[in-house]
């Protein structure tokens, strides 16, 4: 959870704009912390998950749903363009 805080979290350790120092703390601690967590997942749960997650790649994907979705952010980017223009 700290992992997932600190990667969501607005502060960081060494602030982005200092060059480069800035981004550097992002790559090494975001991906050293998923190492870790995957790591602490005993093995026989990690291939469990990983079995489930290649029956659910072959399931059918609905293009409706995603046209609906694209339509719904659309009309809420229009919306939003609207009252900031009014």
């Amino acid at each position: 959870m700290a992992v997932a805080a600190y990667a969501l979290s607005p502060i960081d350790l060494i602030p982005d704009f200092v060059p480069v120092l800035g981004y550097l703390d992002d790559l090494i601690i975001v991906p050293a912390g998923i190492f870790l967590i995957v790591q602490l997942v005993p093995s026989h749960l990690m291939d469990e998950f990983r079995a489930e997650a290649a029956r659910r790649e072959n399931q059918p994907t609905s293009l409706v749903a995603a046209g609906v979705i694209l339509v719904l952010w659309f009309l809420a980017i229009l919306a939003l363009l609207w009252v900031l223009v009014r």
